[in-house]
């Protein structure tokens, strides 16, 4: 085991030689080993040097803290916690450590330095309070003022909203009791009035704990649910988003680390969280509440209650959730407005119900949480479907639709209850058209198991191709055809296995287009023909047909940008399955042959699902507006758009964009913007998908067109997501060579691919035996070796990265080859130090350096006289060591390139190197020569 004092040195000779992370590692071993408070104090101090360079000045600022309870009289801990205060814009506590570090070392130029910087800071900043204070003040004597036109207090109002968005601008507003004049505002009848209230209260909150703390308590919460409940879908949205922006502010100031005085004056916000939630709860069943207001409580609820990550072991919030509102929840889930009198509803309020609950029901943690949440929703369904009215049946009923489409354990649970399934077969034949579609709709949903379709099939598809054929109304025949439609499609892609006779799929498909291009249909019967066809495209005969059809194609990329958000995922659903961008496992050959021998059942591929059919389905959704579709579709903000919903997205872009030919349409139609929220917001595959598509798009396409402005950086992270083993060959070598592309634009970007780490997953693929993935790995790092902060890894010593260089610069692969001999070029060039080094990597070094230089390619003979020139400017022994060898005939002929000597840069080169032997008196000049 190694010493603390051992550790202390090798992070030391880390740090030197730029590699913070490795000495960050070092000193983080050392602490753990050390007991003396001296050393510990020191290894603090180093640390907190480290997260200076790596800008993570919250951790810097800690360990220079931590270094000065040892020894308050450290000026270099005081100095680095200076240095991290003043860029976290603590700046008051900034200068009194500068102030304490220039009297501690008064001719020490650095503290002098950063002391003045902070003084003119620390000026700048009062100077702007001062100025915004009178605009502040300005703005509010406007708007309290009756007597004054409304154009100008509606002016006034947009103003206040741009001076919140600055931070002295809303410490101000905050400090003049703005909070007081806001609630005045937010009382007001008109509407522009109200929205620039809440985009005033959005600026306050972000990002800033202590303020959004004092506005809920101030403003309270009955208000503010209130103005979201309204019947205004705008301002039900805009106070949505202030209280998405108030949660955020809130959660993240619980989990951000905080020292010193902030410490003391921040008190804990789990309080306010749970009246803001318990408020959201009470918005569920309350008749007074819009339908619009009540989605947008369900979407505050779907993003804010469930863990983030299931590595937080905390699920506390969900439980309390269960606790407090799981009843009221299901009395939305179970309301049937035309029966009966309840809460109003959307059309999405179901399905945002039904993600809610299944949100929820996956963040719980054991059996018995299950177990819990199962015995409650049965209690609630069968308190209402005991009852003798008809009402609460069809609310029972009601409730188990949802739980089908949530969590379908629970809603299968429901359904196997005493009597329900009876019940709801019975009620498909009622003379009620609203009973009627109560108890088609849950029939449809139960269909979704194998052995509950089975049963159905058995005993259910009589029922609903009489309801489709003799039915009178609308509204149920599609519903009728619907189930027909997932009873027919239960074989999915397997060719062989259809539940129905030849050709009744296609029929069914035929109806659901009529319906889908009826536009004289309510859109929610129209969105159920799209539910149907979600089901009916596994058959590639469907997709074919689908496809040729322009009008219902356009149809359902109409419908996908309504406000109707529960065809989301039917139209997720069935692109996918156009596209074919479905998961398909290729069966072992051998395992299908014993199978047929076993006479065992074998999946077979239908003949229109071979890629030539995919591809021309592929060009025609393209030229029918596929991709403005996708990227209305994902740009939706409802509980509808759930992360399964978003990774059919990210599966059909990628499909889109396969054909190198097509990239420019999808990036020119807003695609490659599109993609981007899908990485984070998506499954674990959806967002593999969406990087993926990103690496496509930044290989073939110019980054800085595809993802113009401050958007270019955003790709970054995503495809270094993508440099894991547990992503394919395939999808490492797109990043790879997407990233190559990125790293040669510019130093910024260079910057925040290091910072994202992806150096050592760089270095890590350039071992990679498959020689493509390698050569993509070689090629971004010559790219990436730009950065003083990767050279540098190069310099240090101890590490086999310059021999590998040369090493692959003599390898067969000619794409290798000309990466790892362009790295080298340039970090002889740049670091001529390693030039020396070159002859310790390997005995062979001359010998592949005379390759390149007889290579058959122009570039790797360019190379090689770069990387020679470079050897024999950094010494002249390693220019003797050439030229006593092949190497000065290879550079005197290569010199002499004839005519259009001047012109080539090969000859060009060559001649400096032989301009340099002269120069050191290894070469004599003759008559002549210098003309070449």
């Amino acid at each position: 085991m190694q010493d603390p004092a051992g550790l202390r040195e090798e992070g030391n000779t880390l740090f030197k030689a730029g590699d913070m992370q490795g000495a960050l590692c070092s000193y983080t071993k050392a602490l753990k080993l050390s007991d003396g408070k001296a050393e510990r104090a020191v290894l603090h101090r180093n640390r907190s040097a480290c997260y200076l360079k790596l800008e993570d000045y919250s951790k810097a600022e800690a360990d220079a803290s931590k270094a000065l309870e040892t020894d308050p009289g450290d000026v270099k801990a005081l100095f680095r916690r200076a240095q991290a205060l003043q860029k976290l814009g603590r700046l008051d506590q900034a200068f009194m450590d500068a102030k304490r570090c220039a009297q501690l070392e008064p001719k020490n130029n650095a503290f002098q330095d950063l002391l003045r910087k902070l003084g003119a800071q620390i000026q700048q900043k009062s100077a702007e309070l001062n100025s915004t204070d009178a605009r502040v003040q300005q703005m509010f004597s406007l708007l309290v003022d009756s007597t004054a036109q409304a154009s100008d207090r509606q002016k006034a109002a947009q103003n206040l909203v741009v001076l919140s968005r600055e931070e002295a601008g809303a410490e101000q507003i905050f400090r003049n009791d703005g909070v007081k004049l806001i609630q005045q505002l937010l009382e007001s009848k008109q509407e522009e009035v109200v929205l620039s209230a809440l985009r005033t209260l959005v600026g306050l909150c972000s990002a800033h704990q202590s303020r959004t703390m004092a506005i809920v308590n101030e403003l309270g919460m009955e208000q503010l649910c209130a103005v979201m409940g309204c019947g205004a879908s705008v301002v039900s949205l805009a106070a949505c988003h202030l209280l998405q922006v108030m949660f955020e502010a809130l959660t993240e100031g619980m989990s951000r680390e905080i020292r010193g005085k902030d410490e003391a004056i921040l008190p804990e916000p789990s309080q306010e969280l749970r009246s803001m939630l318990r408020h959201l709860l009470g918005m569920m069943p309350a008749s007074s509440v819009s339908g619009s207001g009540r989605d947008s409580a369900i979407n505050l609820l779907v993003k804010q209650v469930p863990r983030k990550s299931l590595k937080n072991p905390d699920n506390s919030l969900t439980l309390w959730v269960i606790d407090q509102g799981l009843k009221k929840i299901l009395e939305v889930a179970g309301a049937v407005p035309e029966v009966s009198e309840g809460p109003p509803l959307t059309e999405n309020s179901h399905m945002s119900c039904s993600v809610l609950l299944c949100k929820l029901y996956d963040d719980l943690k054991s059996d018995a949480e299950r177990e819990n949440f199962n015995k409650l929703c049965e209690e609630y369904v069968q308190q209402h479907f005991s009852r003798s009215g008809m009402a609460s049946k069809l609310r029972a009923i009601q409730t188990v639709s949802v739980l089908l489409q949530g969590p379908s354990d629970v809603g299968n649970r429901t359904m196997e209850m005493s009597g329900m399934m009876d019940a709801v077969i019975s009620l498909c034949a009622s003379e009620d058209i609203c009973h009627q579609q109560v108890a088609v709709e849950a029939l449809i949903h139960a269909a979704g198991k194998a052995k509950r379709a089975s049963f159905i099939t058995a005993n259910g598809v009589a029922l609903l191709k009489d309801l489709y054929k003799n039915s009178e109304n609308d509204r149920i025949r599609v519903r009728a055809l619907v189930g027909l439609c997932k009873l027919g499609s239960a074989g999915g892609t397997d060719f062989s296995m259809k539940q129905f006779a030849e050709g009744s799929t296609l029929k069914l498909a035929k109806q659901c287009r009529k319906w889908l291009c009826n536009e004289a249909l309510p859109a929610t019967s129209r969105r159920w023909a799209i539910e149907g066809l979600a089901y009916l495209t596994f058959d590639a005969d469907v997709k074919e047909d689908f496809v040729e059809d322009k009008n219902a194609l356009h149809a359902m990329f109409e419908l996908a940008k309504s406000e109707d958000k529960t065809v989301l995922f039917a139209v997720g659903s069935t692109l996918v399955n156009c596209t074919n961008s479905y998961e398909v496992e290729k069966p072992d050959p051998q395992m299908v042959e014993l199978a047929k021998y076993a006479k065992q059942h074998v999946p077979e591929e239908h003949p229109k699902d071979a890629p030539s059919f995919v591809e021309k389905r592929l060009g025609k959704l393209l030229e029918a507006g596929v991709v403005s579709a996708l990227v209305c579709m994902a740009k939706q903000e409802s509980p509808s758009l759930t992360e399964t919903c978003r990774e059919c997205i990210a599966r059909v872009f990628l499909a889109l964009v396969e054909r190198q030919e097509d990239r420019g349409t999808v990036v020119a139609q807003g695609g490659g913007k599109a993609l981007i929220p899908l990485v984070s917001e998506s499954t674990d595959v959806g967002k593999t998908k969406a990087a993926q598509a990103l690496a496509k798009i930044t290989i073939t396409s110019n980054p800085e067109i595809a993802f113009p402005g401050e958007r270019i950086y955003e790709v970054v992270r995503p495809l270094v997501s993508l440099l894991t083993l547990e992503c394919t060959l395939l999808q490492n070598f797109e990043a790879l060579m997407a990233l190559t592309n990125l790293a040669g634009i510019s130093e910024r970007l260079r910057q925040k691919i290091i910072k994202e780490k992806a150096v050592p997953k760089v270095e890590g693929y350039m071992f990679e035996e498959h020689e493509l993935v390698r050569a993509a790995a070689t090629e971004c790092m010559c790219n990436l070796v730009l950065s003083t902060e990767v050279q540098k890894l190069y310099v240090a010593t101890g590490n086999d990265r310059l021999k590998l260089l040369v090493l692959y610069s003599g390898e067969e692969d000619e794409r290798l080859r000309k990466a790892a001999a362009g790295t080298l070029a340039m970090l002889t060039a740049e670091q001529p130090e390693l030039c020396v080094r070159i002859p310790e990597t390997t005995t062979h070094w001359l010998e592949i350096l005379q390759a390149l230089l007889l290579s058959e390619v122009v570039e790797l003979r360019h190379r090689g006289v770069v990387i020679g020139l470079n050897m024999m400017q950094a010494e002249r022994s390693l220019a003797e060591t050439l030229m006593e060898s092949e190497v000065m005939e290879i550079l005197s002929v290569l010199s002499k390139g004839g005519a259009a000597a001047k012109m080539d840069p090969i000859a060009r080169t060559a001649r400096c190197c032989m301009d340099k032997a002269i120069e050191y008196g290894i070469v004599k000049s003759k008559d002549g020569d210098s003309e070449g």
